[in-house]
């Protein structure tokens, strides 16, 4: 059977950890459990109660209860909890995708569901965000890729590598296609909560009776390291998904998932978004005349969410060959475009610590130079 590796993953597995710079990571800086605490005004001495056995495997009640409060009317028999949104990907995917079947997917992306879509024997078709569109697709070739029989469609809002949030006509016109053929959309929202100006980008939840939510807290949120993410769905659907889940990884852990309680509770959420926010805002424009300094080399628009900014250039060297020379020579980790499907950008990431992303920035312009005029 078919496998399609997972490019991006494995770089930044092998790498982040390793580094002396990481700008490859898509969220802002991760709080660290004190700082959580602090946030909430909560004491240590629940958590270091938490016994460690097995928690509730579908996530516990009050921590289903607090997602549920996020989605008009949903229940928490609707949520399914994961380890991570990666799993919740990929217990959708296991649910819906038979052999054979037809998916749609937004590209450029993040590229796990394009590859679990075929790894799981579907035949996958993408609907291309367009640069000169400031990020938006064409109306036409999203309703090609989404043709009568497609069994499931899936988008990213706000959208991983370009930071782009959709408009509210395209993403009308996304549910009406969806219905108008019967398939199944899959909405991956972890990127709403980190937008760097005006309200939270709209859910696609209670748009269409066939639409999926999946969302965590890795990049909005800022708490990677507890591996906690989640699937929305209509009546039924979480618990078909939570039988996969008993296959993959059973349950979250029980220190995780109350610590994910402590941050959804919806006082100590605002404070963390917040805080997300406050990151964006400050290290965006340090980015932007960074890249200004390079003359016409770099082109971009600027991104509406996630710590993220995707970037051109014009040299000929490959994405590929230039984000390794990166890291063998200075340290410093950045994504390829490949990754996404765009030769000759650079994703770079901003949510890290202001002082340390400056130090980031001057050893990447530092390697830059040299690769460029050599």
């Amino acid at each position: 059977m078919r496998f399609v590796p997972f490019e991006l993953e494995r770089w930044q597995s092998t790498w982040e950890n390793r580094v002396r710079y990481n700008l490859s990571e898509s969220g802002v800086h991760p709080l660290s459990i004190q700082e959580l605490l602090d946030l909430a005004g909560a004491s240590p001495e629940p958590l270091l109660n938490v016994r460690l056995g097995y928690s509730q495997s579908n996530g516990t009640d009050l921590l289903r209860s607090r997602i549920a409060a996020l989605y008009p009317g949903v229940s928490p028999e609707q949520i399914l909890v994961t380890t991570g949104s990666a799993e919740a990907n990929f217990v959708v995917c296991w649910r819906l995708i038979e052999p054979g079947d037809s998916v749609a997917v937004m590209l450029p992306n993040y590229l796990q569901t394009w590859g679990l879509a075929q790894n799981f024997g579907a035949d996958v078709r993408g609907f291309a965000l367009r640069a000169e569109a400031q990020w938006e697709p064409a109306l036409e070739e999203m309703r090609g890729a989404i043709a009568p029989g497609t069994k499931l469609v899936v988008v990213t809002n706000p959208h991983n590598p370009t930071g782009h949030v959709l408009s509210g006509e395209m993403r009308k016109a996304i549910v009406r296609r969806a219905a108008e053929v019967g398939a199944w959309l899959l909405a991956d929202e972890v990127y709403q909560g980190a937008e760097r100006e005006g309200p939270a980008t709209a859910s696609f939840w209670g748009s269409y009776e066939r639409v999926i939510v999946v969302n965590g807290l890795s990049k909005a949120y800022g708490l990677p390291g507890l591996r906690i993410g989640w699937v929305v769905g209509p009546p039924g659907f979480s618990g078909e998904a939570w039988a996969r889940h008993d296959y993959t990884t059973i349950g979250p852990a029980g220190a995780s998932d109350h610590l994910a309680a402590v941050a959804l509770e919806p006082r100590v959420r605002e404070k963390v978004l917040e805080r997300t926010r406050r990151i964006l805002r400050s290290n965006y424009p340090v980015i932007e005349q960074w890249l200004k300094r390079f003359g016409d080399t770099f082109s971009w628009h600027a991104p509406q969410a996630g710590a993220i900014c995707l970037v051109k250039y014009r040299q000929g060297i490959s994405a590929l060959d230039l984000v390794e020379k990166m890291r063998a020579e200075h340290g410093v980790l950045l994504v390829p475009g490949d990754h996404f499907g765009l030769p000759h950008h650079i994703r770079f990431g901003f949510g890290e610590e202001l002082h340390h992303f400056e130090a980031a920035l001057a050893e990447t312009e530092r390697g830059l130079k040299r690769v460029f005029t050599d």
